[in-house]
């Protein structure tokens, strides 16, 4: 019994020392010269954290809807005067296709997650987002950083930018879609370190390594 406690101490050890170090060492290690404001109104940036994954929402203005224009034609409502947010995330295409719930969950997709697999971009839109909410972090931008930001996301999809086509009966709801995007996921490289990229991209901190939302929130408390 002690030799087996012994084996599972040494193989824990080292990844409980790699999360460990991934959240307090930032990266970049210094922290990067802000750039002057272009004058125009602050715009919000939100952090939606589950239990494993997190979204990015930015403001659905003009600006969204011209780096996108394939949206609405997809079937997501982007003109709706309603809707106020346009929510990205990044995953793994079997996990985050065949996993809507708990109750939907597979093994198949799970193996798919934790060894190697494609990648999608589910995109939604929202209402009014409570920034009180405990699952919502929120961040101001200039209108330079979100041009930046909005660029990062068009790069994540496939193909050419603005000719992005969805996934054909892929989706959560009647509003969302999922489409095809670039790059190979993996529980290790996954959904979070994607929104730890396009939070850098913007001149926010991470930690080195953040696989887990709570390791990324707590992160962005150290580091910026």
């Amino acid at each position: 019994m002690k030799g087996g406690v012994r084996w599972l101490l040494r193989a824990v050890a080292p990844l409980i020392l790699s999360v460990a170090s991934g959240t307090v060492i930032p990266r970049p290690l210094v922290h990067p010269v802000q750039a002057s404001s272009d004058g125009n109104a602050s715009l919000r940036l939100l952090m939606l954290s589950g239990p494993i994954h997190t979204d990015i929402a930015i403001p659905l203005d003009d600006r969204a809807r011209k780096a996108f224009p394939f949206l609405e034609s997809a079937g997501i409502p982007v003109m709706d005067p309603a809707a106020q947010w346009l929510i990205f995330g990044w995953g793994g295409r079997a996990f985050y296709l065949e996993t809507p719930t708990w109750g939907d969950l597979k093994p198949l997709p799970v193996l798919r997650a934790l060894t190697i697999d494609s990648s999608v971009l589910h995109v939604d839109v929202a209402g009014y987002i409570s920034e009180t909410h405990p699952s919502v972090s929120a961040f101001d931008l200039s209108g330079n950083q979100f041009e930046r930001l909005l660029d990062f996301i068009s790069n994540s999809f496939a193909g050419q930018v603005g000719e992005a086509v969805p996934i054909p009966g892929a989706a959560y709801g009647m509003f969302d879609r999922f489409f095809e995007a670039k790059g190979y996921f993996n529980a290790l490289l996954g959904c979070n370190t994607w929104t730890a990229a396009a939070l850098r991209s913007v001149e926010l901190r991470t930690g080195r390594w953040n696989p887990v939302p709570q390791t990324l929130n707590l992160s962005l408390g150290l580091h910026n």
